[in-house]
């Protein structure tokens, strides 16, 4: 189908855009790289009377790391997440998950913004965000503020985003030195949203889980954090019942919807097996995995 007329702005800086926003109310919608909202557009899904283009302004990209924090821009595209080695030392989640995101092409232009703030519930960020405890900075012509990642999601397509504002930053805590982490998700084929996909963070010490972060996406109207999942594993040795124990809390969440990648049972169960080979693979890539040998001592990060 083709778009509903809209009237289309393309402001020079940040400060254009808010303005825009402000006076548009609304009626407007901020165009990043525009691969979740075209698609929309063109279903009468989204029928924005203005579209606010922020390409090209430079102040909305970026990658900082500093002080055990990191802070990425919202017009920070998938592939320059990935060509960062820096980010990718820090936080080496955030390459490995950009890596499954849809197809080279797409990851060229399609932004982290983009992917987290339209509340799209099958795109990868916004729980692989929630995993990070992240923090998103909106802004309008009236101010700042920050909302979490965990609280962000309100349903289907919906956020806390308020008309007149704009997400311009993510921040989060840089996971410390030696934890273990993976994104593990199922998918069709090459460049689709996944059947089921888990995200997980681990932090390891003496032989036991000291904290544990576990997101799931796409298995319900919204990007999921199983903190029950988290819950189960902490202060234990990660044994084979402590994951049995989280994979059922985290099946227990989920409330995915039968559709052409499957029956909703089937993908219920899909979760579970994600969060087991997630588990699995932050375990052993942990630092403590890696120096400390055992069953899991031969594999690398």
């Amino acid at each position: 189908m083709i778009p509903a007329d809209f009237t289309y702005h393309r402001p020079d800086d940040k400060a254009q855009a808010l303005q825009l926003l402000g006076q548009v109310g609304d009626e407007g919608r901020v165009l990043a790289g525009g691969h979740s909202l075209i698609p929309m557009m063109k279903l009468r899904l989204a029928m924005p009377a203005h579209l606010v283009d922020v390409t090209r302004i430079a102040e909305l990209k970026g990658i900082t790391i500093s002080g055990g924090q990191i802070e990425i821009g919202a017009m920070t595209t998938q592939h320059e997440l990935i060509a960062s080695d820096a980010l990718a030392a820090a936080c080496p989640i955030i390459r490995e998950a950009s890596e499954q995101i849809a197809d080279p092409q797409v990851r060229y232009s399609g932004t982290i913004g983009g992917n987290v703030g339209g509340g799209d519930p099958g795109n990868d960020m916004p729980a692989l965000m929630q995993c990070l405890d992240a923090a998103f900075v909106l802004e309008s012509a009236g101010g700042v503020r920050e909302v979490a990642a965990r609280q962000f999601y309100q349903g289907p397509f919906t956020t806390a985003l308020a008309t007149g504002e704009m997400l311009t930053k993510l921040r989060f805590p840089a996971p410390p030195a030696g934890h273990g982490y993976a994104y593990k998700k199922l998918k069709r084929k090459i460049g689709d949203y996944a059947t089921a996909a888990a995200a997980v963070i681990l932090e390891m010490s003496g032989g036991k889980v000291q904290k544990a972060s576990i997101a799931l996406t796409n298995v319900g109207p919204t990007p999921l954090y199983a903190k029950d999942a988290a819950d189960r594993i902490t202060g234990t040795a990660l044994e084979a019942a402590d994951i049995d124990a989280a994979v059922a809390a985290a099946e227990a969440i989920a409330s995915p919807a039968d559709d052409t990648r499957g029956s909703a049972d089937y993908r219920r169960k899909m979760t579970g097996v994600m969060v087991r080979r997630a588990l699995e693979e932050a375990k052993a890539r942990s630092g403590e995995a890696k120096s400390g040998g055992g069953v899991f001592g031969w594999l690398k990060g």
